[in-house]
């Protein structure tokens, strides 16, 4: 009985936060880039996950750049609502060296998480790589894993990983040379360890490269 009530109280307070969730239309002038669905509340519905390039164009670098925006929506009766927007964690359109030749944000769902994968050129030898994942719990969007990895075309290979649930970060620094010759070569670096995170950032409260925390017995940091 007691579990009855739990589950009826339950669906009467996902039906009331359902009734405030606004329709969805594409804003004018925004332009789709990617989309994915899936489950992301485990009630065997798929949302749909969609990212934008918005209409506030500015320049950067001498050439056009549009922030940008994630939508996730719910079907309701048929009609798509807002569940979560957010656009503090998507670089810009004209983000990197060769922002032309960027390929748009990736979107995937697995295991009712939210991973988004974002690439770019920092110069034209370097690559930047991000892949953030978030998951519904508590009911909001926060940040379980992160990814970073920036490499150079023959210099360096650099991975941090993070898992913000179970702690778990994974430094990998691979050092090599564009020079045959070169015999001063630094030394590969791998470490393991866990970290011990108070909170969980929330997706609208996250913005890549202003969270950090101290390697253990160095005096590096990382920056997720």
């Amino acid at each position: 009985m007691k579990n009855i009530l739990c589950f009826s109280a339950l669906v009467c307070v996902t039906g009331f936060h359902a009734q405030n969730l606004k329709d969805f239309s594409v804003p004018e002038g925004y332009k789709q880039i990617a989309e994915a669905q899936g489950d992301l509340d485990k009630d065997g519905k798929a949302e749909t996950v969609l990212i934008f390039n918005t209409d506030i164009k500015s320049n950067l670098n001498d050439r056009e750049d549009f922030p940008r925006t994630l939508f996730i929506l719910k079907n309701i009766d048929g009609r798509q609502k807002i569940w979560q927007e957010s656009k503090t964690f998507l670089v810009s359109s004209g983000t990197g060296f060769y922002a032309e030749s960027n390929s748009p944000p990736e979107i995937s769902i697995k295991n009712n998480s939210l991973t988004i994968t974002q690439i770019f050129n920092t110069n034209s030898r370097h690559t930047q790589t991000y892949k953030h994942t978030f998951r519904f719990q508590n009911g909001d969007f926060y940040l379980i894993g992160s990814h970073s990895r920036f490499e150079d075309t023959c210099d360096f290979n650099d991975l941090n990983e993070i898992n913000f649930s179970t702690g778990k970060v994974i430094i990998d620094y691979e050092r090599s040379s564009c020079d045959d010759e070169e015999k001063d070569i630094p030394k590969d670096y791998h470490k393991e360890f866990t970290h011990q995170f108070k909170t969980l950032i929330k997706m609208n409260k996250f913005r890549i490269g202003e969270n950090k925390f101290k390697i253990p017995g160095s005096d590096k940091e990382i920056y997720y």
